[in-house]
């Protein structure tokens, strides 16, 4: 029987190079990897979605160009452009609505609330974040119970019960009144920033001979005061654009600036409305600057969720 004596093909074979040192099947794997195109109605989805963003930032950006603009304007009717710049009008306002009395009251109301939320807040989120007791979740669920629902749902009430004891009309009781909503969210940010300090770090400083002070003083401390900076300064940018609270409880002498301009634009009277504007400018000024410091510190992502880490 004759034997075939042809050699075997292999049944693979290594790709030919081309002369760039590629592989010659390259070009094709890259073209099975690319990315699928979106959809007909995904596309419009994302564009009515992008204009929409946009046609809301516009209209935000052209609002405060206006305000600002007449703040500063001698004379602005019927015209692209005033007819004339002038800061006449942010004297004006400073005289007319008595903003230095005013800023004072601001300060005084936000820096009280800022000072003891973050002392009573702090102890607080540590024995949250440490202690594990029966009924945690409820009492975590009634510490923010003052953030998930609207100001006027429990201001109302709360400035009638003012109104009972003599509190309503004095500094005191606008600082209580905003204290409510500003104890919960120093609880809200310093809790999960708590539970990332390593519950070890205690232990060590007891077995070096470390009282509770020392391990607070030179241990605990130092963890804790970037998040302390963080939830103040979110809590003071808060305070200042608390409206409803501040207003079922401020006299006619603790009125803060929000609350002044409100007064400002609803009072009788006639009054210039370059000067309102100059007015609220102040204000919008002052939460800018405080916010863009906040910023500096805090990711509001950071608040919104937190990823927990596994327990090994």
């Amino acid at each position: 029987m004759p034997t075939d004596h042809r050699p075997v093909q292999p049944s693979w074979r290594a790709p030919v190079p081309d002369q760039h040192g590629d592989g010659a099947r390259e070009p094709e794997r890259r073209a099975s990897y690319t990315r699928p195109r979106a959809s007909v109605p995904g596309r419009i989805w994302r564009v009515l979605v992008w204009g929409a963003m946009v046609f809301f930032l516009v209209n935000v950006v052209l609002l405060i160009a206006t305000v600002a603009v007449n703040s500063v304007a001698t004379r602005w009717f019927g015209t692209l452009l005033p007819q004339g710049f002038t800061l006449h009008w942010y004297a004006q306002a400073w005289r007319d609505f008595q903003l230095a009395s005013v800023l004072w009251v601001t300060v005084e109301v936000v820096g009280a609330v800022v000072l003891l939320s973050v002392l009573l807040g702090v102890p607080a989120a540590y024995a949250l974040a440490r202690v594990q007791f029966p009924g945690k979740r409820l009492a975590m669920l009634v510490f923010l119970l003052p953030l998930m629902v609207p100001p006027v749902t429990y201001g109302i009430p709360m400035a009638t019960v003012m109104y009972k004891v003599g509190l309503a009309g004095t500094l005191s009781g606008v600082i209580l009144a905003n204290l409510v909503p500003a104890l919960p969210f120093v609880i809200l940010v310093m809790t999960p920033f708590i539970e990332q300090i390593d519950p070890n770090l205690e232990a060590a400083a007891r077995i070096f001979g470390a009282n509770t002070f020392r391990y607070f003083r030179y241990v605990l401390l130092p963890l804790l005061v970037p998040g302390m900076l963080a939830a103040g300064l979110l809590v003071l940018v808060r305070t200042i654009g608390m409206f409803e609270l501040t207003f079922f409880t401020a006299g006619p002498a603790t009125q803060t600036l929000v609350v002044a301009l409100y007064y400002a634009v609803f009072s009788t009277g006639v009054r210039a409305p370059q000067s309102i504007d100059a007015m609220a400018m102040i204000y919008m000024a002052i939460t800018l600057i405080w916010v863009l410091i906040a910023l500096q510190f805090v990711s509001p992502t950071q608040i919104v969720s937190r990823v927990k880490e596994q327990r090994r």
